[in-house]
């Protein structure tokens, strides 16, 4: 049962994730290039001051992006090779179809996510805490952004919907929220709209952790709770609203 299940894991990654890298390297292009260049855009801008939250933004885009771009490839499957149809009538779970897509999508980031953590060794010098701080805010922006992608694709009726749903997802999470920089760029009126975005409590923590924003005790507790609140209210969510047998 372990072999099966691990079978089938390893199959998602090859398929989604090891083909299309060994045999279209151009796409792999974008994700690196996406979170590098909004990275490259604060460095000018602020002329190096930002280099370090721009770092962690970079690595939550990536994450965040990473998570989404499920929501496309599900849709494509599902749509135009009818693959859920046959996931549905076997004995595959959804959570272990989505955990092995999950993973592919993942695995597809590597190089991107291996660029910026040589960026965060070199400018960020992350100690052991810090470093576990930024793991653990990466990976709850990479499960959130993967439960909504699910959620989402299940509602997809074409591949160009759901390819444009999710660049519109990505850019309102990653790139208009306080994502790259401090929240303390933003006037105090409008800054309670970047509140609305996860990302804006993973940015926070982030920066809190490597020294660039100084939180109280008490808004970084409540960060970290929104933050893994998050997760669970779009996984319930996803267990009452995606269409997994309505295909």
């Amino acid at each position: 049962m372990k072999r099966s299940l691990g079978g089938q894991v390893l199959a998602a990654v090859l398929v989604n994730a090891v083909y299309a890298m060994k045999n279209y390297p151009v796409v792999l292009l974008n994700t690196v290039l996406a979170p590098l260049s909004f990275l490259l855009v604060i460095f000018f801008v602020s002329r190096g001051a930002l280099i370090g939250e721009a770092i962690e933004g970079a690595l939550i885009m990536s994450m965040f992006s990473s998570g989404m771009g499920l929501q496309t490839d599900l849709s494509h499957l599902k749509n135009d090779f009818k693959l859920q149809e046959m996931v549905v009538s076997s004995p595959t779970t959804p959570l272990l179809y989505v955990a092995g897509m999950a993973l592919s999508e993942l695995v597809y980031s590597l190089p991107a996510l291996a660029v910026l953590t040589a960026l965060a060794a070199i400018f960020l010098h992350p100690g052991f805490i810090e470093a576990v701080s930024l793991l653990g805010v990466m990976l709850l922006m990479f499960l959130t952004s993967v439960t909504l992608g699910f959620t989402l694709s299940t509602f997809s009726s074409d591949i160009m919907q759901s390819f444009a749903m999710s660049r519109l997802i990505s850019t309102l999470f990653s790139t208009l929220p306080p994502v790259y920089y401090p929240i303390t760029y933003i006037p105090l009126p409008y800054r309670y709209l970047a509140y609305l975005s996860p990302t804006t409590y993973a940015a926070g923590i982030a920066q809190n952790a490597t020294g660039f924003l100084q939180l109280h005790s008490v808004a970084l507790l409540a960060d970290w709770a929104a933050l893994i609140g998050v997760t669970p209210c779009l996984a319930l969510v996803a267990a009452k609203k995606a269409r997994w047998r309505e295909v």
